[in-house]
């Protein structure tokens, strides 16, 4: 009977422990995505077109944070782990990069066929954007998840509650109560 109580409890320590995750991860994503959608408003600004899709931020945030959590869940890159944490930094940087590519794709398909235009219409107006624009907003999203993902990975190597410690502690503290 102990044991049914002390496995509950894991189970709402394992929940609340991937939840927050999920929370970080998300909030992370979408200032990101809302910092990129800021951008492309001042630059139409600048020459007179209106730009108001702002809760596309969030909703990719939602998407791709559970993507990720699957992709961990999956043991995305494991096979680099013994080597420098750069590798997997980087790896995981680009196929995050592909997926919010892939997922930017289905959400303009689903626009499509939701105002009509079918998914050939969703498939123009994603590629009509161009090359250029496409691979600058894929640069911007991979840089932006070099960080995100050599935070992670520090945090598998090192612990995540020391990374916690390191960012929401004095320095002195977090080396201090790291250690031991």
């Amino acid at each position: 009977m102990g044991g049914t109580v002390q496995k509950t409890v894991s189970w709402q320590e394992k929940f609340f422990h991937e939840m927050a995750e999920y929370g970080i991860n998300v909030i992370y994503l979408t200032l990101v995505f809302a910092a990129f959608t800021q951008y492309r408003r001042l630059v139409l600004a600048a020459h007179d077109i209106i730009y108001t899709n702002y809760w596309v931020a969030v909703i990719q945030a939602l998407i791709l944070g559970k993507v990720i959590m699957i992709g961990a869940v999956f043991h995305l890159g494991r096979s680099l782990e013994q080597k420098p944490l750069i590798y997997p930094t980087l790896y995981k940087a680009v196929v995050f990069t592909f997926l919010v590519v892939v997922i930017n794709l289905i959400e303009h398909a689903l626009k499509g066929l939701w105002t009509g235009n079918g998914l050939a219409g969703g498939f123009a107006e994603f590629f009509g954007r161009g090359p250029h624009e496409l691979l600058a907003g894929s640069l911007v999203i991979f840089v932006a998840l070099i960080p995100f993902f050599a935070i992670k990975e520090l945090g598998r190597v090192l612990g995540e509650e020391k990374i916690g410690a390191l960012f929401f502690r004095k320095a002195e503290r977090a080396f201090v109560e790291g250690d031991k």
